[in-house]
């Protein structure tokens, strides 16, 4: 197609900032030991660890085996994956513990953002191209066609297993990697780790907080210069901080933009207002999945969710047309970078 580049960033949208950071509290945990790091390519994403703590290369010897089996089950891109079969066949009679687990959760996110995530949206992934190295605009006739097998209402879970409508297929990348987080945070704590990090590209698990004694510091990437200038900086312990915004994979076709994060529901990419959203929660599986939602839904949408209290998170929204909003769980923590200036989202 002519004018067509794809731009592919693999890059981590929250950035650790030690300076000023802090380490938490926990029984039988080393906190002060050495530092051990290890980087890995996995689910499609670059993948840095950090733990320390005397145990330091056990736990990241664990954590990387439990990437792999985890990136093996889960992934779309590989046949012999869970997944994989589950799409093959329409479904399954056993499901293991994590599908089973992850399949819940991106119903009930499903639910509770009126379908603005959705694990059945791989069929309009794969139309646009963006499960491989050449993604294209398709034509609307196409995208009506192929938008007609989404919807996670159709899918039927219990405990005899999953089914699908015909035609239908899932992909659990949009909350795997949250769910991945998590685990590597109970390795660690196994193993004695009360102090490490967890980077998968745009997700980051905190283990308690920075050995000096105070909380992480998290830079939250400016969608205008992710590689050189932040939004601001968010204090962070014992904490998932996923963001996820268009500018993390794209491609440019006649001067139009298009990018990877697809409206369930117009089988298109999001037009929602919104640059980047930044979810900071407890359970990584669940600031995973809400991170993509709240960008599909915009910024009045998410704030309805957030003030609901049917999840328990925080948010850090960046407009488009340069507004900086955050809810006022995280407006002590939260410090704009230079002269930036933000407005609260409050509960009333």
């Amino acid at each position: 197609m002519q004018g067509k580049t794809m731009i592919s960033l693999l890059l981590a949208s929250v950035i650790l900032v030690f300076s000023g950071c802090s380490a938490a509290d926990g029984n039988n945990t080393d906190v002060t030991g050495s530092k051990h790091e290890k980087e890995i390519f996995a689910m499609d994403t670059i993948m840095k660890l950090t733990a320390w703590g005397a145990s330091g290369e056990q736990a990241l010897e664990e954590a990387e085996a439990e990437i792999r089996r985890l990136d093996d089950l889960l992934s779309t891109g590989k046949s012999t994956s869970e997944v994989s079969a589950i799409n093959r066949s329409g479904g399954s009679t056993q499901l293991s513990d994590e599908v089973r687990f992850l399949a819940e959760r991106s119903l009930d996110i499903y639910e509770a953002t009126d379908g603005a995530f959705d694990m059945t949206i791989y069929p309009i992934m794969k139309l646009w191209g963006f499960t491989g190295d050449d993604p294209a605009c398709p034509s609307d006739d196409s995208i009506e066609r192929t938008l007609a097998l989404c919807g996670s209402d159709k899918v039927k879970l219990d405990n005899s297993g999953m089914v699908l409508s015909e035609g239908q297929s899932i992909d659990l990348g949009g909350i795997a990697k949250g769910y991945t987080g998590m685990r590597i945070a109970d390795i660690f704590r196994k193993n004695g780790i009360g102090s490490g990090i967890v980077s998968l590209g745009g997700n980051v698990q905190c283990i308690g907080g920075n050995p000096s004694g105070k909380d992480f510091n998290c830079a939250v990437a400016d969608p205008a210069a992710p590689h050189s200038s932040y939004l601001g900086f968010l204090k962070v312990n014992d904490e998932a901080v996923v963001t996820s915004g268009g500018y993390e994979r794209y491609f440019e076709d006649d001067g139009v933009t298009y990018h990877h994060i697809m409206d369930p529901r117009t089988g298109r990419p999001a037009k929602s207002g919104l640059s980047s959203v930044t979810v900071v929660c407890r359970d990584g599986t669940t600031a995973d999945g809400l991170s993509t939602a709240c960008f599909v839904m915009g910024a009045e949408k998410s704030a309805e969710l957030w003030r609901s209290g049917s999840y328990s998170f925080e948010l850090v929204l960046f407009t488009d047309d340069g507004r900086l909003l955050v809810t006022e769980g995280l407006s002590e923590r939260f410090s704009p970078d230079g002269d930036r200036g933000f407005e609260i989202i409050r509960k009333e």
